[in-house]
Formats: structure tokens, sequence, C-alpha cells
């Protein structure tokens, strides 16, 4: 019979290598019992494992789908928010021409009115949220809209010019009192009105494209996400403000500037009609992104319970095989240990 030789140190070794194995596999199920997934894809799949990787795939696309969702729905709500502000000032407005209009109320009042109606439309068309500005259009980058009052703006300096080149003095001129409603109501429609709803308000007033942002909601569909400074309404509440504005800080004549009250109270009326209706859709378009989101949410539910058939581990198994595992590791060190005192020294003593 052929001797075999055994050695301390060859017992070590065997155990240290039982050892190492024991604690990768420790790794791999402590990771099936975290997950409740296998910690192989690739090994305990097979030929499957393509299956699972299309099905990961499909679901990331989806989460980032509600992702993307969120931000639209915080993006409307936001701009939804806007435009009952800008309904509200533009009440505030009419009321004021309404009393202008009986003639009850001071020049100033109503000039104010128109300034403050001015300054309250620009804040909040200027607006933005995550660094994009709500109202831009596609120019998300790029301020919507001028600042009227500024002594700069181009749109006073074109307002300016078209009175001047009409009566051939300005507004606070002592003539101006000469000017009357049938003149005043010419102006306004022949050169007034092209600087708000024709080409002058993308040459004066806006930055805005007439394009809105586009945002792809589910994997088949896209809607509008946004608004444009450039809508009809929000050019009427300008023009109403600027009209009352410069009307009632002039030196027209009273019978002039009741004329300026009734058109600039009309506008104003039809913009809060047009931004009603703008609101409305707004808020269809916000319940198709929370429908999109339930549905996408929905489909996420059912790849979620596929790659769980596909990669689940029993939880309860995972914990066992995790703490056999732990209890011969544990084993393992402790013979180690005693293999480790064994020595010729202590069997002869």
């Amino acid at each position: 019979m052929k001797a075999v030789s055994v050695s301390s140190a060859a017992i070590s070794n065997a155990m240290r290598y039982s050892q190492t194995r024991m604690q990768v596999d420790l790794v791999k199920a402590q990771k099936e019992m975290d997950s409740g997934r296998v910690a192989d894809t690739g090994l305990a799949l097979g030929a499957r494992s393509a299956q699972a990787v299309n099905f990961h795939r499909d679901l990331d696309r989806l989460n980032a789908l509600v992702d993307s969702n969120a931000l639209v729905s915080a993006r409307l709500k936001s701009t939804q928010d806007s435009l009952g502000q800008i309904v509200s000032v533009t009440q505030d407005l009419v009321n004021a021409l309404t009393v202008a209009v009986a003639g009850d109320s001071p020049d100033s009042v109503t000039a104010k009115s128109g300034s403050t109606m001015l300054q309250s439309l620009t804040t909040i068309l200027n607006s933005s949220m995550n660094g994009e500005y709500l109202f831009a259009g596609t120019n998300t980058d790029v301020r919507p809209v001028e600042d009227y009052l500024d002594p700069a703006s181009p749109a006073k300096a074109a307002f300016d010019a078209a009175f001047h080149a009409r009566f051939g003095f300005t507004k606070d001129d002592p003539a101006a009192a000469d000017i009357s409603a049938t003149d005043i109501e010419s102006f306004i429609t022949d050169l007034v009105e092209p600087q708000f709803l024709g080409a002058g308000w993308e040459a004066n007033w806006s930055n805005a494209t007439d394009q809105t942002i586009v945002s792809r909601i589910a994997l088949n569909e896209t809607t509008p996400a946004s608004v444009s400074a450039n809508n009809e309404g929000l050019r009427k509440a300008a023009m109403a403000a600027v009209l009352a504005y410069e009307a009632f800080s002039g030196n027209l004549d009273e019978e002039a500037k009741s004329a300026v009250a009734r058109r600039a109270q009309a506008l104003a009326g039809e913009a809060i009609a047009d931004l009603g209706q703008l609101q409305s859709q707004t808020g269809i378009i916000q319940n198709r992104v929370s429908e999109a989101s339930t549905r996408i949410n929905t489909q996420i539910d059912l790849f979620e319970r596929h790659i769980i058939d596909l990669e689940g581990v029993d939880p309860y198994e995972a914990a066992n095989r995790v703490n056999d595992l732990m209890a011969h590791i544990q084993t393992s060190f402790a013979l180690t240990a005693r293999i480790q005192q064994l020595s010729l020294l202590n069997y002869l003593t």
C-alpha cells in the first residue's frame, strides 16, 4: 500500500480555499436575500436571460417617462397658477376702468392700475422653473417679454413714436387736450393694435416662439406642455394695460380718455375670456399627463411582476442559505485555528 503524506499545512491550505469559496457564496446569498432576486442572472436563467434584459430595458423606459411626466405636471401647474394670477390682475384693471368710464376715479388711480398691471404681467410672464422660462415657447433660456416700463423699452419707444407720428406731439403736450375721441379711437385701431395683435408684438415685446414645448407622456403619445407669451389673450391683456397707463398719464381730455377706457375695458374683458379658455386647455393637458402616468405605473407593475417571476428567489430559502454559510464559515475558522495549533513539539511533550 502506498503511503499518503498528510500535513497540517496541507489541511490548513485546503480549509482556507474552502473558506474563500464559502465567503464568495455568502456574498451572493446575501445579495439574493436583500434584493429578492438571483445574484447572477445569466447563470440562473441561461437562455432566458435575454428576456430579462428586455424587461429591464422596457422598465427603465417606463420609469423615465414617469419621471418626465412629473416634471411636465409641475410645469403645467406653475403655468396654471400664473394664468390664474394674470386673470386676477386683469380683472382688477377691468374694475378700475369701469370706475374710470363712469368718471368717478382720479386719472392717477387709473394710470396706476395700468402700470401695476404691466409690472405684474411682465413679472409673471418672465417667471421660470428649474432654470426654464414658462412662457418662452421653445426658447426656454430666453426671457419671454420686455419690461414696457423700462426707459429703454422698445415697446414704449414704439408707442411714443406712433403717437408723435399721428398727432405731431407727445401725449404729455398741452395740445393733446385737443385730440377728439374719434381721433384717439382711430389711432388705437390703426397704430396701437398692430403693435400688440400684429407683427409689432414679436418685434418690440416678445422673445417667445409661437411653437410650444411638446413632451412625450407615453410610449406612443405626445402633448403640448407649455404656453407661449404670444397667446392672443396675453397680448390683449398687455394692450389694455398700456392704454390705461398711457391715456390717463397724459393730457387727453375727458372725452378721449373715456373712449380709451372703454376700448381698454373691452380688451381686458376679451383677455379674461381668452385666458379662461387657455386655462381650460391647460387643465385638459394636465389630466392627460396624469392619466398617462397612471397607465404607465400599471405597466410598470406588470413588468416588475414578470421580472420577479424570472429572477425572484424564495426569501426564506435565501435567508437559510445565508445562515448555513455563516455557520460553516465560523466552523471552518474554528477548525483552522485548531489545526494551526498542532505541532510535533506539542505531540512529543
